[in-house]
């Protein structure tokens, strides 16, 4: 079937209503048909392009290593003695998260011979002593009045040293830097 080229003819735009010419008619997407200035192309949003899953795994994966325990630095004079004659010594470090009933060693500064030093001696405890190769035992929480504070366990810890004993009690020292690890630092 043959149609009329539509030269002199008029349509009515089906958005606007107005009059235009024919020839300069086009369809929309929608089936409207209207003038070529009022023309809408399709949104994009409409018909969204499908995306497969993400990917469940990776091609050369590996597990987890085993970290190595390494030394944790002390705040500044952590430890403080409990009271006057007693070796127990509480140890002021905050988040430590140390194990309850473990055993840990004391450090004092590193060395160029790649070995620590011993922490500063105070109220008649020798720095040597804290720093046991052997280490010492922990329990969580603060030592006070002849009893273990549980309330204070994330920030404070403590441990009986094995020869000396305070001299005053309430004394604090072993200044800086004094770390505690394992008993044994391997790389």
């Amino acid at each position: 079937m043959a149609y009329a080229r539509g030269k002199h003819a008029q349509a009515i735009s089906d958005r606007s209503g107005m009059a235009f010419p024919y020839n300069e008619m086009v369809k929309e997407w929608n089936g409207m048909f209207v003038h070529k200035s009022e023309f809408e192309p399709k949104q994009p949003q409409l018909e969204p392009r499908p995306h497969g899953g993400d990917a469940q795994g990776l091609q050369n994966s590996r597990t987890d290593r085993t970290e190595n325990t390494v030394a944790q630095l002390l705040p500044h004079s952590p430890f403080t003695t409990y009271a006057a004659s007693s070796g127990i010594i509480n140890v002021y470090a905050p988040d430590h998260g140390l194990t309850n009933g473990s055993t840990y060693r004391f450090r004092g500064a590193p060395t160029t011979a790649g070995s620590y030093g011993n922490p500063g001696s105070f109220d008649g405890i020798a720095g040597s002593n804290i720093a046991k190769s052997a280490g010492y035992a922990i329990t969580t929480g603060k030592y006070v009045s002849g009893s273990r504070d549980t309330d204070q366990t994330t920030n404070w810890f403590y441990f009986t040293v094995d020869t000396n004993t305070a001299t005053a009690g309430s004394v604090k020292g072993g200044g800086f830097p004094v770390s505690i690890g394992p008993a044994t630092i391997s790389a």
